[in-house]
């Protein structure tokens, strides 16, 4: 796979994953949108926290934060209940998101979700980035740290070259690096319940350590002869005369498979 088609490989996921949800519900969806824009000091600190929806994050060379909010629900009153908190500092972000109450029977009570679209400067960085349930996209981060959680659903990062903490309770991890950079890296991965994967350049140089308690790794850098996916359940491994990244992958119930992603 190339970077081209890993990157719109990505963005399909996320796609079929909104439009899956919104097919499932089977009743029409009423949506109030936020827009807005605000300057920011170039290390910024960022959080965001939000239960139920997605949220896409990307990084780039820009002087400010440019926020879309997507508000949904079935009914008017529910979507008026759910409130997008938005505290901003030129040196510090905070953004909360209040649903109303959850009801138990009945997709017309469901609270609703919120689809949030943060471009962001790539100096920034992102110290807590929760999502309960849903997708969870970084993309092009490069500050001190990049640290992102989610409950339930499918979360990526892409192209972040920065130190890099995912964590997942249950469904998917996807890290990608479409290129690979001599700066130092870390990236610390676990996921609770599920398949992680790694994409990474064959040039890179890196150390690695994964390991499953249940499940079985997959690792396209190991020699031929050392591939035994069938027994393996950790990998300790470093690749390159020099490596300058150390990469961690946990998951407790899963499997992990290490990808050479060739340019």
């Amino acid at each position: 796979m190339n970077a081209i088609a890993l990157r719109n490989f990505l963005i399909v996921l996320l796609m079929v994953g909104a439009l899956a949800r919104a097919a499932a519900a089977g009743q029409e969806v009423l949506e109030e949108i936020v827009e807005q824009n605000y300057p920011l000091d170039p290390n910024a600190k960022f959080t965001l926290k939000n239960d139920d929806g997605s949220i896409r994050i990307y990084g780039a060379d820009r002087p400010e934060m440019k926020l879309q909010a997507i508000k949904k629900a079935y009914t008017k009153d529910r979507l008026g209940k759910i409130d997008v908190n938005i505290a901003v500092q030129p040196g510090n972000v905070s953004i909360k998101t209040k649903y109303p109450p959850k009801r138990k029977w009945g997709l017309s009570e469901r609270s609703g979700t919120v689809e949030y679209v943060i471009g962001l400067r790539s100096s920034c960085d992102l110290q807590q980035v929760e999502l309960g349930n849903g997708e969870l996209l970084i993309d092009g981060m490069r500050g001190n740290e990049v640290r992102a959680r989610l409950g339930s659903g499918r979360l990526f990062g892409h192209n972040c070259f920065t130190d890099l903490h995912l964590s997942i309770g249950n469904g998917g991890l996807d890290v990608a690096y479409d290129w690979w950079e001599n700066h130092t890296i870390a990236l610390d991965t676990t996921i609770a319940e599920g398949s992680a994967r790694l994409f990474i350049p064959s040039d890179a140089q890196f150390r690695l350590h994964a390991e499953t308690a249940n499940g079985h790794i997959f690792n396209d850098f190991s020699s031929k002869e050392d591939r035994t996916p069938g027994e393996q359940a950790t990998i300790d491994l470093s690749v390159g005369t020099d490596p300058n990244a150390n990469l961690k992958v946990r998951a407790l119930d899963g499997s992990i498979n290490i990808k050479e992603l060739y340019p």
